[in-house]
């Protein structure tokens, strides 16, 4: 979660309110199906305290991916459990580089906000030095005659 406080009551894509006939109507599949595919893990829907299968909207969209990848292309439930995993692997690395890259910024700023800090301290008394530039110019010095001494 992210921290915030859910609405019991809300309805997600995570939210399980589907029995079993219901999401094997919506994925198009038999229920015998869904019951094999959650044996060999491909599909975990919650369960109700008597052990009934409850799906989401997302179980349900993961039930026609697994569907579309078995029958259209042809790859079998192992690879497919595979096919699932590193996906998962992969949308949760996303997040992870997203929390790291939030926390970069974060200290991009603080930083920022530290070095505004250090450069209004400086005294304002001081001349920053600038460096001259060389050149080949030639100056010819003549001192002044001295006055003489009375």
């Amino acid at each position: 979660m992210d921290g915030r406080r859910r609405n019991p009551y809300q309805l997600t894509d995570e939210t399980p309110v589907y029995v079993i006939s219901i999401a094997a109507q919506l994925s198009g599949l038999h229920p015998q199906t869904l019951r094999q595919y959650d044996r060999l893990g491909l599909v975990s829907p919650d369960r109700t305290a008597g052990r009934g299968r409850r799906y989401s909207a997302r179980d349900i969209e993961l039930l026609r991916t697994v569907q579309q990848l078995s029958q259209d292309e042809g790859i079998n439930l192992a690879g497919i459990k595979r096919i699932i995993e590193l996906e998962n692997q992969v949308a949760a690395l996303q997040q992870r580089v997203a929390e790291l890259a939030a926390a970069v910024d974060g200290a991009a700023v603080a930083m920022q906000q530290r070095e505004a800090q250090v450069h209004a301290s400086y005294r304002r008394d001081l001349v920053p030095y600038q460096d001259v530039q060389q050149t080949s110019a030639l100056v010819v010095w003549r001192p002044k005659p001295k006055r003489p001494t009375d």
